[in-house]
């Protein structure tokens, strides 16, 4: 062991002393009464069930030694306590995130004094926050996000001490309070994004000398951003995303020369994205999609050493897109979806080293992809659906040679040209894998086989045709498989049903970040493409509008990991299997426009997640099962068949029963007597009623 070594283990030793010491030292102070009162008074506001598990768990009169205190002696904390008592101990952290706490904060919590760190995080808090909280002189970590808390904020608060403000995801409204700082000079942190701040972003928050995040994304702000923010010399994250700010985008970005990342997705800025960014030296993640910006993006942007993120899709960028990877030695991702770029794709993006995620789809690219790719060693994520690009067999001899590879979207591309069988293609790494919506003709070929590493395969809204093959099943680690809308024939290859990772693995899809968007067809119209996240995909197995004949296999029901099983417009035939019930993930179930017989197996009530399901026009009969999530389902799910039962397709043994033989003339002397009776009856009440008038 090295000197040093002997020195980081002496240095570990005396910490854990230390540490050791002042829990010790908090255990054995005794609880200041005013300190108590106030956690009493609090916990009483609490929901009973809450409050009864804290009260239990701190049944001691001394509140240092609650669940979730944290206490000093007077003297630690420069105090001068008139009892003379070392042991009085002052509440100075008070920590219950994720305690499932229901109720309303106390004003009493402004009675500790001398608390320093206040984290009530997720939880389910409600009404407003108490104005006491903002005039804690020693507090320097507030954090009450992820509740419902609601009401306003004041513009102006006393907390001298703070240092970290997060209220964020909640339910509060009102103006942004951008004084905060007239009296909280020290504050680095404040989060106020996820709630309901609207109105005008007014100056103030300039006066934050200290400020080093400010989250404000995703409430009602409007107008522009005030200008005294870009006097911060500190600021290192700035999110306003989900807003409806507009206008320009200030050129002062430039003097924010500690900016890290600067997030403006989603509002409504207009114009050219101001050319500043040549003088933040610090900048890497520059978000801005969905947005109104026109023009080139910028050369101080397209030139920068920094830069690690650009999301710019959603706009109307236009023009040849011209970045210097030269010079981006730093550039990890890229998207630019969804703009008005053209030419040619760019060839010498393999250039920029650090590359790895492309989004490119929707533009007015019209060429084939460059021969530079091949040496595009860092590619992992590419999606260029719906660039207008050709030559698919080009496309995937060039890109096979990218062996990071594991995401490729090519849809809408390619019209009526062959899917390429060569079967040396070869695709190591790759996971993903989408060429839909592009009229291509054939069938599947062998070299997918060599895929083994495959998750997500979609060769959906083709002309591709034959059998699917059985090797399609032996991929382990498929849990997405999209054929719809094809001209496949012949059986379901029973090797589907023991798809591994929909039987019993966990499904683990990496993104390449939060930002990372995705073409993909969710619906079941061609022009049903959208931004998606891979993730989200549900398990999935979709052979729907094909030729496929044959059975329903009942090994189906050993998907357990299944979300949605769609055979529609098929010519399957045969039972509906008794197993499906196996399918207890199952979400979505068609089975419609097929031949199938028999009925609805009764088992299938136990598929207590379906809430969509649909076996119309098939030749089914017998009763429809009613119980759980059927009785849920509408007359379409059933129409076009023999099914009976419900209120809505009574059966036959619902009706008046059909009287046997034998039982007409016996029913009809019981009526005869009744009704001899009642006349009887009547005529004797009457000749007494008339007697009785007559006496009077």
């Amino acid at each position: 062991m090295g000197f040093q070594d002997l020195w980081a283990v002496v240095i570990i030793i005396v910490a854990g002393f230390c540490f050791q010491a002042q829990v010790l030292k908090s255990q054995n102070l005794s609880c200041n009464p005013d300190d108590l009162a106030a956690l009493r008074d609090f916990s009483s506001k609490l929901e009973p069930g809450i409050y009864v598990w804290w009260a239990n768990s701190n049944s001691s009169s001394d509140c240092c030694n609650w669940v979730g205190i944290t206490c000093n002696s007077s003297s630690s904390l420069g105090l001068n306590d008139i009892t003379n008592d070392s042991s009085s101990g002052r509440v100075t952290r008070l920590v219950l995130d994720r305690k499932r706490l229901t109720g309303k904060l106390s004003e009493s919590l402004g009675n500790l004094v001398q608390l320093r760190f206040l984290n009530l995080s997720h939880n389910f808090l409600k009404n407003s926050v108490p104005d006491s909280l903002f005039h804690l002189p020693n507090l320097e970590v507030l954090d009450l996000s992820f509740n419902d808390l609601s009401g306003s904020i004041p513009q102006t608060i006393n907390l001298p001490s703070i240092q970290h403000l997060d209220i964020s995801s909640n339910l509060l409204n009102g103006s942004l309070p951008t004084r905060i700082c007239e009296n909280s000079t020290r504050i680095r942190v404040i989060r106020l994004a996820v709630n309901y701040f609207s109105g005008d972003f007014s100056p103030g928050l300039g006066n934050c000398a200290f400020l080093e995040h400010l989250c404000l994304g995703m409430n009602d702000l409007t107008g522009n951003i005030a200008e005294d923010i870009f006097q911060l010399p500190k600021l290192n994250l700035l999110g306003l995303q989900d807003n409806k700010f507009s206008g320009q985008l200030s050129s002062s970005i430039s003097l924010l020369s500690s900016l890290v990342r600067l997030d403006v997705s989603t509002n409504t800025f207009s114009g050219r994205i101001p050319d500043v960014f040549s003088n933040l030296n610090h900048f890497k993640d520059f978000v801005a999609h969905s947005n109104r910006f026109v023009g080139k993006i910028p050369t101080s942007l397209s030139n920068s050493p920094t830069v690690n993120l650009i999301n710019l899709r959603n706009n109307s960028l236009d023009g040849s897109l011209e970045l210097n990877c030269s010079a981006m030695t730093n550039l990890t991702s890229l998207y630019l979806g969804s703009n008005r770029f053209n030419g040619s794709l760019p060839s010498d993006l393999s250039s920029c080293r650090q590359l790895k995620n492309i989004v490119l789809g929707r533009n007015n690219f019209s060429s084939q992809v460059p021969e530079t790719f091949r040496n595009f060693h860092s590619l992992s994520y590419l999606s260029l659906s719906n660039c207008s690009i050709f030559n698919l067999s080009s496309a995937l001899q060039i890109l096979q040679e990218c062996k990071n590879l594991t995401t490729l979207v090519l849809t809408l591309n390619f019209p009526n040209e062959e899917l390429p069988a060569d079967p040396s293609l070869h695709f190591e790494n790759l996971k993903v894998l989408v060429i839909a919506n592009c009229k291509l003709k054939g069938s599947i070929p062998l070299w997918l086989k060599g895929c083994t590493k495959l998750q997500l395969l979609d060769l959906s809204w083709n002309h591709l045709g034959a059998t699917i093959p059985a090797w399609i099943g032996q991929f382990q680690d498929l849990f997405y498989l999209d054929l719809s809308n094809n001209t496949f024939t012949g059986e379901i290859p029973k090797s589907i049903t023991g798809l591994a990772s929909l039987i019993n693995r966990s499904i683990s899809l990496e993104e390449p970040s939060s930002d990372f968007p995705f073409f993909m067809k969710i619906n079941e119209s061609a022009r049903g493409l959208q931004y998606n996240q891979i993730w989200s995909f549900p398990p999935t197995v979709e052979l729907g509008h094909n030729l496929l004949t044959g059975p329903i296999w009942p090994e189906f029901g050993n998907l357990k990991k299944l979300h949605v099983l769609d055979l529609k417009f098929n010519n399957l035939s045969g039972t509906i299997p008794t197993e499906l019930s196996g399918m207890t993930s199952l979400e979505m179930l068609d089975l419609s426009h097929n031949d199938l017989t028999g009925n609805i197996p009764p088992s299938l009530v136990k598929l207590s997640f379906l809430s969509r399901f649909s076996v119309a026009h098939n030749q089914l009969s017998g009763k429809i099962p009613w119980e759980g999530q059927f009785a849920t389902f509408p007359n379409s799910s059933f129409e076009g068949n023999k099914l009976c039962g419900d209120y809505r397709f009574p059966c036959p043994s619902d009706q008046v029963p059909v009287r046997s033989p034998g039982k007409p003339r016996r029913n009809k002397d019981i009526v005869t007597r009744m009704v001899i009776g009642i006349l009887f009856g009547t005529t004797a009440f009457l000749v007494v009623l008339m007697f009785m008038i007559l006496l009077l």
